[in-house]
């Protein structure tokens, strides 16, 4: 599997989140080579505290392959999930993570907590961090940047 074809594809999705506001976080659920899931942050436009980028792709992986067990199932994130999220990969048992930029501040995968280390619970979950690490935080510090420049 070619890490870097999906993660182009999450950074697509967290574009989409900026240009609508949102904190640039995206995300695509992949099964046999092939998107089934597409997902960015949309709690903003939405105001929807769970509208996070690997939630939205979970639900439409889920109804794709008519079943919340997401066995086979890679994730691909730009900015590593956040414990609410890092516990939806959990429950549905998705087989890989892979995630771009690592975050000091929520991360859950293995920055602030790691709720997807090994022998935690009955499933395991593959976690590879760091994929297009520097373009992935890239989103997010601009994001930032120009939202403090904007005038109130």
């Amino acid at each position: 599997m070619d890490y870097y074809v999906f993660m182009r594809e999450a950074i697509k999705e967290a574009e989409k989140a900026a240009g609508l506001g949102d904190v640039p976080v995206g995300a695509v659920a992949v099964y046999e080579g092939q998107i089934i899931g597409r997902g960015h942050n949309g709690k903003e436009r939405k105001n929807d505290p769970i509208s996070h980028a690997e939630t939205e792709a979970l639900r439409k992986a889920a109804q794709y392959l008519k079943t919340w067990r997401l066995k086979g199932v890679a994730l691909f994130v730009t900015m590593e999930p956040c414990p609410m999220c890092a516990g939806a990969i959990l429950q549905g048992r998705v087989d890989t993570l892979v995630f771009g930029a690592w975050d000091s501040r929520w991360g859950a995968c293995g920055s602030t907590l790691n709720l997807l280390a090994p022998g935690l619970y009955n499933h395991k979950t593959e976690v590879i961090g760091g994929i297009m690490e520097k373009e992935c935080a890239a989103l997010t510090e601009n994001f930032f940047r120009t939202r403090r420049q904007e005038p109130l």
